[in-house]
């Protein structure tokens, strides 16, 4: 047995090796992945001309969640943050609850995204679908597995060759802008432009990802808050300017009608060109996402395993790559099974998004308890709101979540059957570990 309190300490934590770069990145990069590559399809199907509107509504939920987030991360950054903080200030079930959901959607996520980059690569080169989204889900944890600095690395690069692709479709296409093909967004129905809220949040999805490693952030007190402002600033910039010209390059119908909305809009602009520019972008920008998606996947597991929800063994760091290796493997081997989920676009950004929303409910809630109850907590936040405010942004991101969440149930039941079956046997885990620990501490008594 080793004794050495810094040895054993070491053995679960993790370096600080991201800076505010790798924060803003790793926000920005995770929302600017495949949802601008495939949303606009079956949001421009259900919405038409609202499609612009809709992206609006859905970014104002995501400032209300990114403030709960911006304040927590400021004051108590640790890894696995969503699950660390219901944890603390709601109930250790409730932490596991959140985090156990997660990986219905993190399976979900990686499904999504390795999918559709494959569906791009495939207009230039013939591949097997699932074989091939199966070597780039190992790819990807295999960059995870050696080393954070490396993958923050590899985001900051493609994030950037990502702006330049997305930067030169706008600049050659904002000049054929038809105001004609746009259409009246507020001829749509409200009900209609309320339903495509659910999908259209996925746009912003992943701006507080930097929060997951809040432990491996330099200065994260200021940093986290920081990169998530500056990450909303650019991704709300890239997205409604890739928006506005794509529907005045081709309009709502076409875009509802095709299945590659934003190659087709490009094609208006570039001709022959759209077709490398476009699967470049797409590959980069969803290759990009897929790795803060295993990164944050791997850190809940991590801090689940740290604290005793899972088993301890994945609480474990890498002693070479400062990586917490087990969890790795672990979120690999369920982001393969994502392989037999049904590929319908619709049912996969449910099961990712209605996770997602209980998770930003349960951290905007755990804000106001950190606000009232942890006066402590709450002087250490770099951002400085007042604890009313914070209250007050708390529980509007508590009702934003809720209603988001209900409200794709219209569009494809199947998901929340599966997510609360899930439910269930995470419940029943819950309880049963919680039985088997009694009666152990029974025994020794």
């Amino acid at each position: 047995m080793n004794s050495d309190p810094a040895a054993a300490q070491s053995s679960t934590t993790l370096r600080k090796s991201v800076g505010l770069t790798g924060v803003v990145t790793f926000g920005a990069g995770t929302a600017i992945g495949v949802s601008i590559f495939s949303i606009l399809q079956p949001t421009a199907q259900v919405a038409g001309a609202g499609l612009l509107a809709a992206m609006g509504l859905a970014a104002l939920p995501m400032l209300v969640f990114a403030v709960a987030y911006a304040y927590l991360g400021s004051a108590l950054p640790v890894s696995g943050a969503s699950y660390e903080w219901p944890s603390r200030f709601i109930h250790p079930g409730v932490g596991f609850l959140i985090a156990w959901l997660r990986i219905v959607a993190n399976v979900g996520a990686l499904t999504i995204l390795s999918q559709v980059m494959l569906s791009y690569l495939s207009m230039v080169v013939e591949i097997p679908l699932k074989p091939a989204m199966a070597v780039a889900i190992t790819a990807i944890f295999a960059l995870n597995y050696v080393g954070v600095s490396m993958a923050a690395r590899l985001q900051s690069l493609l994030m950037g060759l990502l702006l330049v692709a997305l930067a030169i479709l706008v600049a050659f296409g904002l000049p054929k802008f038809d105001p004609a093909l746009v259409g009246d967004p507020l001829a749509t129905p409200p009900l209609l432009m309320l339903a495509t809220v659910p999908l259209m949040i996925s746009l912003f999805m992943g701006i507080e990802s930097a929060v997951e490693i809040g432990e491996e952030v330099r200065d994260a007190g200021r940093n986290v808050p920081l990169g998530i402002a500056l990450a909303i600033a650019l991704t709300v910039v890239v997205y409604g300017l890739v928006a506005v010209t794509s529907l005045g390059l081709v309009g709502p119908e076409v875009l509802a009608s095709s299945k590659a909305p934003l190659l087709d809009a490009a094609k208006a602009a570039l001709g022959d060109f759209a077709v490398p520019l476009i699967v470049s972008a797409a590959c980069l920008s969803i290759f990009k996402s897929m790795n803060a998606s295993a990164l944050m996947f791997s850190r809940s597991l991590f801090a689940m395993g740290r604290n005793g929800a899972l088993p301890r063994l994945l609480g474990v760091i890498h002693p070479r790559f400062g990586t917490p290796h087990r969890a790795i493997l672990l979120a690999y081997g369920c982001a393969m099974t994502g392989l037999f989920l049904p590929p319908s676009l619709i049912f996969l950004l449910l099961a990712v998004n209605v996770p997602t929303m209980l998770k930003y409910m349960a951290c905007s809630y755990s804000a106001t308890v950190v606000a009232r109850r942890h006066p402590e907590i709450h002087a250490r936040a770099q951002v400085r709101l007042t604890p009313r405010t914070v209250v007050a942004v708390g529980y509007a991101g508590v009702v934003c979540a809720l209603v988001i969440a209900v409200l794709g149930i219209e569009a494809d039941p199947r998901p929340y059957a599966l997510i609360g079956g899930w439910f269930v046997i995470g419940l029943i885990y819950w309880f049963a570990k919680g039985r088997h620990e009694m009666r152990g501490e029974t025994k020794r008594a």
